[in-house]
């Protein structure tokens, strides 16, 4: 092959590639803006370059599998970290940055001396990457010419084709990378040319590493076999890399595929959308595995057939080379010219905007400012000549670089170099993503001292000879300062170098940004950059300028272009939905738009000089006016933070839309109901976008899609928006604003919506349902019926029980109680003894007495049976009657009653309550030795009680709960008064049924006190008009009443008599309705009180009263005795003036009501 043929297929490739991206770049114009996205997920493959494509052959022959550490990083971050990524392409997009230097200078305040560092670390680091493609140009065709015996101008040929080539990169750059000064406007002629040769390469690769493996020298079967013969290729492919390594380049690749100036600028700048983004994460780790996935049998292959002296980096091109494939040789040779020709065009675009925008605008407007500004010159031109110039320069630098200083090493080694000097910008970047405090001081001081260290540790040995004796010494002697092993840390260089260097630069970025507060700008940028809670704003800082809108944008129009200046401030207009006049005084956000605008152009820190000349015609530094710009937009920025996370808050999704139905606010929910991405969360998205998106995304169908729109813009009242794919169903309701735009309100209804299917569903059912349980439900009620008949039926018998029982009990125990009563009277002359007899019998009757009455109150009280009647009455009355039962008593023990007056007025049932006081008092003397018992009631705030102090025997705490139960009598108490141990419990029960509760309170040996809560009465709730006649009862004798008794048991009647006889009265008595009032015909008597049993044969004595009433008069005194004691007895009585006595019956009660006879009736029945 003659040397003339490889330069030409350079040249044609070369001329390929311009014809692409100038097709490119014609496409853009007739479709501007239209995704790209296999172009965009190709063109990321510049980040394989000729160290791909030849180097990692070369690696694997050298060290096994460590090549594919350098690809391990870019899949992770791809994949795993592809959230990182896509945050900062929003972050720039949104900023409007244009280099990596860009991106740490806007994060950090927009500081020029941040960007300007970071643009001369990335030249230094770029440099030598360059360097090394010209490099891998130059070896091959070195290969080819020495392999084909070209004359003895082989020398002049390789200088000429590698410097062409150079030259050729220069103006392919200078053509299709700097035809905007607008560096976000996309290169998409580059981008088609760059994906292209993505595509040639790895195709080149493929085809030639799948003809060495399966085609040449006898096929893979001679390969595997002279490999497994071959001890020296097995040790060679074998030997492997520490964990350390691995680390190192796996953190290394990931930090260069996005802080690599080429891989940020074609990650970011030229990205057009996240669906590019998207497509790219799966395209591009499928993309690097496969370009690697035939290497190691390629460096097998070049170890076994290759000759000696052949360098591992070039096994692919010398393998076919030396099969006699000239063809496939061409091949190998255009797939590697592709690898770095890619590679060097877009670095060097990259570069060129980062040493325009961040070194030399700055430095121009520093030096040059004022007279720059006044001067009126389209720096737009300006920007794009220093761009072209420094592309030029770059390559020529780097070519000087590859002719002095790479002629032996391994591509590699270059690169590695590389990545180690582009991995300074990393703890920058990520402090900048995720440490609000990080500041400009630490990020400048990090990038500074991480890249000296680099130097040292890795630049400095890699330029130095071999045999300078101070890199192995150490500088002076110094071991512990030698470049590879500081410290004595001894590690692989590399490993050694980066750990070194990223160390002191972390170290240094938390020192530095610790060491001062950060400025106004640097919060502001903080808040865009890191997420943060919200804070109170600070006061806002008042802006003002004198500066016009159109001295704004003609400054803008300078640097961008008039046309380019036009555009943006008419997409400013809309989103801000105002008219901009010329001689109108800007605002803060128009001057902040602005700014935005220039660092598209210059970059944002040239961006901020440019603003600080420009407002310095108000006669105010350049300085404080940006300080006040800053001070407002943080307040302003805190403030819309604020309540940006207010509404995020909120459940509903809630957008507002301008005039045109535009977005112009939305919080998160508004993204998370509609099930949309996050794209469509932005400034300006459209309406009917919105609406083709959820038809996109299969979450409506065509007829909804046309009705979302429509509904909305109508600003109807509420309506629902079923949602096919998440399955919610939304509540949308639209509100317009004053100036013609809508707010629009999402509340997911899903819950709601369903619980009324359900429930219409559930009432459609009901009757099946009905009807299917109709015969279980009717043989379980049947049963219930059954059950609870049975159950009624036992209560009733058990209530006709106590009835009975405490009838047939307290008819005996009455007549006994009679015959007592009146035997005691008639013995009182006669012997003592016998009296005493008498007397001890009516005591014996009386306990009997108490015991039957206090079962059945029992019973009767867990029966329900027993109800509370609630009145309102005097308290003084009360205690005055608590205080003559008990005085006596107290007496014969010799104890103090002392009861406290009161004048409240409550509302309970009087009687009830009196029973629950002489249950207390009652006890309260009997287990009182000496001392007092003190009554009375007692004011607690709005509440009253009645309290009984003693100074008895006491309770133990561990029995104070338990002397409520049935005949629960403690020990002590039982030496000193017989009971029963049922008072209390009477007191609990009946303390439930008029609603007050019992409180006890006691120490032994000192006393307890009791305390019952009462309700508080108003005077006006007492009785009116109830007049108490106050009749004097007489002690003595009843002489004179005729007293008609009627009782069915004879024994009853004849103690009655005798009793009744005893007293001095006359007694007509009876069995039956029908003898008494034959007795009454006969004896021609008008009896002045009735006295009647309630339990009659075949009648009671309510129809037995009634009937005589009817002879003698309504007026006629009578007196029912029963022992039932139930509510209705009661009631029946009151409401017919008949008095009750209940069984067993207390002579004393029955002689007291007796007494209250006027003695008026006594003549008149005589009469």
């Amino acid at each position: 092959m003659q040397g003339w043929l490889i330069a030409l297929a350079a040249f044609i490739y070369l001329a390929i590639l311009f014809a692409v991206a100038s097709y490119g770049d014609r496409q853009t114009s007739i479709k501007r803006s239209k995704p790209r996205p296999f172009v965009y997920a190709f063109s990321l493959a510049v980040y394989c370059t000729s160290w791909t494509f030849f180097g990692s052959v070369g690696v694997a022959a050298d060290r096994g599998f460590e090549y594919f550490g350098i690809y391990v990083g870019p899949i992770l971050l791809f994949t795993v970290g592809l959230p990182l990524v896509r945050r900062i392409v929003r972050l720039s997009k949104s900023e409007r940055i244009t280099s990596i230097a860009d991106f740490l200078a806007a994060r950090y305040g927009k500081n020029a001396r941040v960007a300007a560092l970071a643009a001369i670390i990335a030249i230094i680091g770029t440099v030598p990457y360059i360097a090394l493609q010209l490099k891998a140009i130059s070896d091959t065709v070195t290969l080819m010419v020495t392999h084909y015996n070209v004359s003895a101008d082989s020398a002049v040929l390789n200088f000429d084709v590698a410097f062409i080539v150079a030259i050729t990169l220069i103006i392919f750059a200078i053509l299709f990378g700097t035809r905007h000064a607008d560096a976000t406007e996309h290169q998409d002629g580059l981008m088609l040319a760059v994906a292209l040769e993505s595509i040639i390469k790895i195709v080149a690769f493929i085809f030639v590493a799948l003809a060495v493996t399966f085609f040449l020298f006898d096929g893979s079967t001679a390969i595997v076999e002279a490999f497994q013969s071959n001890a020296e290729t097995q040790r060679a492919i074998a030997k492997g890399s520490s964990l350390s390594t691995w680390l190192v380049l796996t953190v290394l690749s990931a930090a260069a595929v996005i802080v690599l100036p080429r891989q940020f600028h074609v990650i970011v700048v030229e990205n057009r959308s996240e669906g590019e983004l998207n497509h790219a994460s799966w395209i591009f780790p499928i993309y690097l595995i496969a370009i690697n996935a035939l290497v190691m049998p390629v460096a097998i292959a070049g170890m076994l057939y290759v000759r000696d002296g052949t360098p591992a980096d070039l096994y692919l091109l010398a393998l076919p080379l030396q099969a006699g494939h000239d063809w496939l040789a061409m091949v190998a040779f255009i797939g590697g010219l592709s690898a770095a020709t890619a590679m060097v065009i877009v670095a060097t675009v990259a570069l060129s905007i980062m040493i325009s925008n961040n070194i030399m605008i700055p430095f121009l407007l520093w030096r040059f400012g004022g007279v720059l500004q006044t001067s009126g010159n389209n720096w737009s031109n300006v920007i794009l000549n220093m761009r072209r110039i420094s592309i030029a320069v770059v390559i020529f630098v780097a070519f000087a670089y590859y002719q002095q200083t790479t002629q032996s090493a391994p591509l590699a080694a270059i690169g590695l170099l590389s990545f180690a000097a582009m991995a300074q910008f990393v703890p920058s970047m990520l402090f900048g993503l995720f440490w609000r405090q990080a500041n400009a001081r630490g990020a400048f001081a990090g990038m500074l001292g991480g890249t000296m260290v680099w130097a040292y540790t890795l630049l400095i040995p890699a330029l130095s000879p071999p045999t300078l004796g101070w890199i192995q010494t150490g500088p002076f002697g110094i071991q512990a300062l030698q470049p590879q092993a500081l410290f004595g840390l001894q590690l692989e260089p590399l490993t050694h170098g980066v750990l070194w260097s990223i160390g002191v630069n972390i170290l240094l970025v938390v020192i530095g940004s610790l060491s001062r507060v950060a400025t106004p700008l640097e919060r502001v940028q903080a808040v865009t950059f890191v997420p943060r809670s919200p804070q109170v704003s600070s006061e806002l800082r008042r802006f003002t300028t004198t500066i016009t809108v159109d001295e704004v944008k003609e400054t803008v129009a300078r640097y961008v272009g008039t046309e380019r200046m036009e555009r943006a401030f008419a997409t400013y207009e809309v989103q801000e939905s105002r008219k901009l006049i010329g001689h109108n005084i800007t605002d803060v956000n128009l001057v902040r738009y602005a700014e935005q605008i220039l660092a598209s152009a210059v970059g944002s820190s040239s961006a901020r000089l440019v603003l600080g000349l420009l407002l310095e015609k108000d006669g105010i530094s350049p300085d404080e006016k940006i300080r006040l710009l800053d001070d407002a937009s943080e307040a302003l920025q805190q403030n819309r933070d604020l309540l940006q996370i207010a509404l995020d808050q909120m459940d509903q999704g809630i957008t507002v839309f301008d005039k045109d139905y535009k977005l112009k606010n939305w919080n998160r929910q508004f993204r998370l109901l509609l099930n949309l991405p996050v794209k469509y969360g932005h400034f300006g998205m459209p309406l009917k976008d919105i609406a083709e998106a959820l038809f996109e995304h299969r979450e409506v169908n065509a007829e909804l899609r046309d009705d979302f729109v429509s509904n909305i813009s109508q600003a109807r009242a509420a309506w629902q928006l079923p949602l096919s794919k998440s399955g919610r169903i939304l509540e949308l309701r639209s509100n317009p604003m004053p100036d013609g735009g809508l707010v629009v309100t999402y509340t997911d209804i899903t819950g709601r919506v369903e619980a009324n299917k359900a429930l219409e569903k559930s009432k459609e059912s009901l009757e099946q349902r009905v009807l299917h349980r109709t015969s279980e439900l009717t043989s379980v009620n049947k049963a219930l019926a059954k059950a609870r008949q049975e159950a009624e039926t036992a209560n009733i018998g058990k209530t006709r029980f106590l009835a009975a029982a405490g009838h047939d009990i307290s008819q005996p125990l009455n007549a006994a109680r009679l015959y007592t009563a009146s035997l005691v009277e008639r013995t009182v002359d006669i012997e003592h003894k016998h009296h005493d007899i008498a007397l001890k019998i009516d005591a014996a009757l009386s306990s009997v007495e108490t015991i039957i009455g206090a079962v059945l109150d029992i019973s009767r009280l867990d029966a329900g049976a027993l109800k509370a009647t609630r009145n309102a009455f005097e308290m003084n009355p009360f205690l005055d009657q608590l205080r003559n039962d008990f005085l006596p008593l107290a007496k014969e023990k010799n104890l103090e009653l002392i009861v406290m007056p009161s004048s409240t007025i409550v509302e309970s049932d009087r009687a009830l309550l009196m029973r629950v006081g002489q249950n207390l008092i009652s006890n309260a003397l009997k287990y009182t030795r000496e001392g007092k018992v003190l009554v009375g009631v007692r004011r607690s705030g709005k509440a009253l009680k009645l309290c009984v102090y003693d100074t008895g025997i006491g309770i133990p705490e561990n029995k104070v709960e338990s002397v409520f139960n049935e005949f629960e009598r403690l020990n002590e108490g039982a030496l000193i008064a017989r009971g029963l141990g049922l008072g209390l419990s009477i007191v609990d029960r009946i303390s439930r049924v008029i609603g007050s509760e019992v409180e006890i309170r006691s120490v032994p040996g000192a006393g307890t006190a009791f305390s019952v809560s009462l309700s508080p009465a108003s005077a006006a709730a007492l009785p009116k008009n109830k007049k108490q006649s106050k009749q004097t009862a007489r002690p003595n004798l009843l002489n004179g009443l005729n007293i008609a008794c009627i009782d069915n048991e004879p024994s009853i009647v004849e103690g009655m008599s005798v009793l009744l006889d005893g007293w001095g009265a006359s007694t007509i008595c009876a069995t039956s309705i029908a003898e008494l009032r034959k007795k009454l015909d006969k004896a021609k008597l008008r009896p002045n009180a009735i006295i009647a049993d309630y339990h009659l044969d075949n009648d009671n004595g309510l129809n037995a009263i009634a009937t005589i009433r009817e002879i003698y008069g309504p007026e006629l005194m009578a007196i029912l005795i029963t022992a039932d004691r139930s509510n209705d007895i009661k009631s029946r009585c009151a409401e017919n003036n008949i008095s009750l006595l209940n069984k067993p019956l207390k002579p004393a009660a029955l002689r007291a009501l007796l007494n209250t006879i006027p003695r008026d009736q006594t003549h008149e029945a005589a009469e």
